[in-house]
């Protein structure tokens, strides 16, 4: 966190079942720290031993499945970002077993100055198959995929997920640290197609942050809240919270669950991501008053109660204002996929 700046500690609850879980932290749609949640998994007993037997244990399940990794040079002092030219990034891509990664990690960890090193987002189900039995989440439903990051002293900068998120932390320490989705105009983020790990990121270095740059970036702070999460802990992040991590140790592994909830439907919905891309096409450039207005169609259609755009209308003719059935959904998207084929001409 910036020196000398105020922040507020994110809430914390332990000891939940997982009934208590769902209802009482999914559901309010606020982040939370969850202490302990995972104490019980067999990869946390072995980190608190030493990092070599969580290596052992890794390697137990480890397939030889190629993961995506990146690493960078030390200079750049374990942050994932752009180059100083806006062109690339400071990092490499490779793709490699997990445990060669593993092997990197415990190496580097010898080094006065290490590069970073990282295998991120990776399917346990592809290249742990059978680490899941003994380290799950039995408070989410079987069909949400565990994904693994793996590293050492690395940040990734403050970025925007659009799904709910469940971060438990195997190994090291990590400080998380959050804005509310309202903070996205102090938060300078940059491209939304060209981003280091593929998320929108902010630009603003939050260990040094230039206040000249981007002075609306003191407002985001004072509405950030932290927490720093050891070996056994959880936290929830739900949609659209911004968040930036920070790997506190020489050797850390954190698992991961994202998953929609949108109406119950579960995983797999659509993404509103391109709902916001196809706006860009087709409302961005109107004129003012017409994007205003389309704004009006936005908040009455997809932001108030459903019920105030159909209790009027009779049942039967709710048409795509009412509970699309999935051959509905389907045709809906056929024919947008029609209109977006039909003007690329």
């Amino acid at each position: 966190m910036v020196a000398g700046m105020a922040s507020q500690p994110l809430p914390e609850f332990s000891g939940l079942d997982h009934e208590a879980v769902r209802r009482g932290v999914f559901s309010d749609g606020r982040p939370a720290v969850l202490r302990g949640l995972v104490d019980d998994w067999t990869a946390v007993q072995a980190a608190r031993n030493s990092s070599e037997a969580l290596a052992r244990y890794l390697k137990l399940f480890d397939n030889g499945h190629p993961i995506d990794a990146l690493l960078a040079p030390p200079e750049v002092g374990g942050r994932i970002s752009y180059n100083d030219t806006m062109t690339g990034f400071n990092f490499v891509r490779n793709r490699l077993p997990l445990s060669a990664v593993v092997e990197q990690v415990l190496r580097y960890s010898r080094f006065p100055k290490a590069p970073s090193v990282r295998a991120q987002s990776a399917l346990v189900r592809q290249c742990l198959p059978g680490f899941e039995a003994h380290n799950n989440l039995r408070v989410l439903p079987h069909d949400v995929a565990p994904r693994i990051w793996l590293g050492n002293r690395i940040t990734t900068p403050t970025h925007v997920d659009e799904w709910n998120n469940v971060g438990c932390v195997v190994a090291g320490r990590r400080r998380f640290t959050l804005f509310p989705p309202d903070q996205i105009a102090n938060l300078y983020v940059g491209p939304l197609d060209y981003a280091p790990t593929g998320a929108a990121m902010s630009l603003v270095s939050l260990s040094k942050p230039d206040f000249e740059r981007f002075p609306r970036f003191r407002q985001a702070l004072a509405a950030a809240q932290v927490a720093v999460l050891g070996p056994g802990d959880a936290i929830y992040i739900p949609p659209l919270w911004w968040h930036h991590v920070e790997s506190l140790e020489d050797f850390n592994v954190l698992v991961n669950y994202w998953w929609h909830d949108s109406a119950g439907k579960g995983p797999g919905t659509d993404s509103a991501f391109e709902v916001l891309l196809h706006g860009i096409l087709s409302i961005r450039n109107l004129p003012p008053t017409t994007r205003r207005a389309w704004a009006s169609f936005f908040e009455h259609y997809l932001f108030a109660s459903r019920d105030d755009a159909v209790d009027h209308i009779p049942t039967e003719r709710h048409g795509i204002l009412g509970d699309l059935t999935p051959a509905e959904a389907a045709a809906l998207r056929r024919r947008l996929a029609q209109q977006l084929k039909d003007n690329a001409g």
